[in-house]
């Protein structure tokens, strides 16, 4: 079977884009002429600059990096000698100018099944709401926010153990595996785009630390889900006994105590706390300064940490 060779530009930052990215690189039926990224951005607990993964697979590569700080900074002359432009993850709304600069325009991956999370966190909103399944949407771009006419979709389970990384992990995998074959059809005109039905849409905004902080009033099963969705950024939180507690793993224990809200419980297995709905045991955490642990180790460690007192929040 012949394929058509395009010249690519590719625009994505964080590490599914890399993963997308190097398969591109590896199989080699497309040419990546130039990788757009985001700036070099302050990281860790020195603050240095820090170079995005797609930055340094493509340096690694000799491929030309363009890092604008606005999408206006981007000019089509850059990119006039491409055929198309796949985004994955990159960050920046594409303006209509560079949209309709390529061939084929411009192609999107976005990890859920579109109208479903479009925006900045799909993976982990699809998990804080107990979605069964997602995917990933292969998409004409168009100037709207993941909007676009839908080319192909790929479904993915959702497991009830997933955090936010395992998914990523699977979602990362599909895509670099289908990738090549869509742009096959894209370019052989094989595909039937589908207008997005915007009554279904929702919207998975972005992330923030203040997301992540655990309110006891809901229930345990809203919690757990939040858990792994926070997992491994920006992780849950709460407060007990003074002290900043981040949540890495819970359990659901299924009770009809009457008790107040953010009790902590004796428990053998864990850190126990009465919920708006059941109970919650903390089986994985971590203290400020040091590395997560065990819940049983924590208390072999700090046998007084529960007692008739205590109440998280």
């Amino acid at each position: 079977m012949t394929h058509a060779k395009l010249r690519l530009a590719f625009a994505g930052t964080p590490e599914i884009s890399r993963i997308v990215l190097e398969e591109l690189i590896n199989v080699g039926q497309h040419s990546v002429d130039v990788v757009l990224t985001q700036p070099d951005r302050p990281a860790g607990r020195g603050r240095k600059l820090k170079q995005s993964e797609v930055k340094l697979c493509a340096l690694e590569n000799n491929i030309s990096v363009l890092q604008p700080e606005t999408s206006k900074e981007l000019t089509s002359d850059r990119l006039k000698d491409c055929d198309l432009i796949l985004v994955v993850a990159y960050g920046l709304l594409l303006t209509p100018e560079i949209l309709a600069t390529p061939k084929y325009g411009c192609i999107n991956i976005h990890t859920s099944l579109l109208p479903r999370w479009r925006g900045a966190a799909p993976i982990q909103r699809a998990i804080e709401e107990g979605d069964n399944e997602t995917g990933i949407t292969i998409m004409q771009m168009d100037s709207g926010l993941d909007t676009g006419p839908i080319l192909e979709q790929f479904v993915c389970s959702i497991s009830p153990n997933d955090t936010a990384k395992t998914l990523h992990d699977r979602l990362a995998i599909m895509s670099a595996k289908k990738i090549n074959e869509s742009l096959f059809k894209i370019v052989k005109h094989q595909t039937n785009a589908i207008k997005q039905d915007n009554s279904k849409a929702t919207y998975a905004k972005k992330i923030s630390k203040q997301d992540a902080k655990i309110d006891w009033s809901q229930s345990a099963i809203e919690l757990e889900r939040k858990i792994r969705a926070f997992n491994p950024f920006p992780i849950a939180h709460t407060v007990i006994n003074n002290i900043n507690v981040r949540i890495w793993e819970a359990e659901i224990k299924r009770s009809s105590e009457d008790l107040v809200v953010g009790t902590l419980l004796n428990n053998k297995t864990g850190i126990s706390i009465m919920t708006g709905k059941d109970v919650l045991t903390i089986t994985r955490l971590q203290l400020p300064g040091k590395r997560p642990m065990s819940a049983i180790d924590f208390l072999n460690g700090h046998p007084d940490f529960i007692n008739d007192n205590n109440i998280a929040g």
